[in-house]
């Protein structure tokens, strides 16, 4: 910047690169990721229970296995991760079959996974789920 002193100089660039620097923080805080654990989902197979606790055409949030279930059918069943994909925090509870974050207001259907309203911009991680001895079992190998 010719013609100005050289500390008004100085200022005028350390403005810019702090508004330069609070865009790209701007930007990255509201990149969808998987929070901040690197493996969401189950890592081995989980019993969850009865599979007739999820209600058919509902679903039921296994908080503590992190995992929230969707019964589309008799018989049927869909899971996803229970773990929000914006910042990490699990679903608080299920609502008809929408998932709620409590950290930002992200909010899921659980019957698909896929976002219902942001922050978050990524799906939720798909969980396999099956019937076995009358208990429903997720996770790898399930």
């Amino acid at each position: 910047m010719p013609g100005l002193p050289a500390a008004r100089r100085t200022v005028l660039k350390g403005a810019a690169l702090a508004g330069a620097a609070g865009l790209g923080a701007a930007a990255c805080s509201t990149d969808s990721k998987l929070g901040h654990a690197k493996t969401p989902t189950p890592t081995a197979p989980v019993e969850l229970g009865a599979p007739d606790e999820v209600p058919v055409g509902g679903a039921k949030l296994y908080r503590e296995q992190r995992v929230v279930v969707s019964c589309p059918a008799a018989g049927q069943y869909n899971a996803f991760s229970a773990q929000c994909t914006h910042a990490g925090c699990l679903l608080d509870k299920v609502e008809d079959v929408e998932g709620h974050c409590p950290c930002h207001g992200s909010r899921f259907d659980v019957t698909t996974g896929k976002v219902v309203h942001g922050p978050a911009t990524v799906p939720l991680p798909s969980v396999p789920v099956k019937v076995v001895s009358g208990k429903l079992i997720a996770g790898p190998g399930a």
